[in-house]
C-alpha cells in the first residue's frame, strides 16, 4: 500500500470504512446527540424492581447495630491495657536506641505505660456512662 494511501486511511477513516452506526447512520445525520429513546421493556421494568428490592434486602441485612455502653467500654479497657504499654514499649525503645542506654528506658517506659493503661481503666470504670471521661 503506498504511502499517500495510508495517510488518506489514517486522516479519513470514515469514508473508506464506512463510518455509521447500525442503522448506517452518520453521527450529524439526527443532529442530536441523544441516543433516541426506545419502547419500555416490561422484561427490564420487572428486572430493576426485583433488582431493587433485592438491593433494599441486602441493606436491612448489612445495617450495623451500635454496640451497647458495656461492649464499648469493654473495648475501651482492652485497648487501654494493650495499647498504653505497647506504645511504652515501642517509645523506650526507640530512645534506648537514640540515647544508648538499652534496656532501662525501655523497661521504665513499659511500667509507666502498665501504670497509665491501668490508671485508665479505673477511670473508666468510675465513669457510670461507660464512656471514657475526656470523650
Amino acid at each position: 500500500m503506498p504511502l499517500s494511501a495510508m495517510f488518506l486511511v489514517l486522516a479519513w477513516p470514515h469514508e473508506f470504512l464506512g463510518g455509521g452506526d447500525a442503522q448506517e447512520r452518520d453521527m450529524a445525520e439526527d443532529g442530536s446527540d441523544e441516543v433516541p429513546k426506545l419502547p419500555p421493556d416490561a422484561r427490564l421494568e420487572s428486572l430493576d424492581e426485583r433488582l431493587d428490592r433485592l438491593q433494599q434486602e441486602e441493606d436491612k441485612r448489612n445495617r450495623r447495630r451500635m454496640p451497647d455502653s458495656s461492649y464499648r467500654a469493654g473495648q475501651a479497657v482492652l485497648s487501654n491495657l494493650v495499647g498504653a504499654p505497647a506504645g511504652g514499649f515501642i517509645i523506650g525503645f526507640v530512645l534506648d536506641k537514640m540515647l544508648g542506654t538499652k534496656p532501662w528506658l525501655m523497661l521504665a517506659m513499659l511500667f509507666a505505660g502498665f501504670a497509665v493503661g491501668v490508671w485508665n481503666v479505673f477511670r473508666i470504670a468510675n465513669n457510670p456512662s461507660g464512656r471514657r471521661p475526656d470523650a
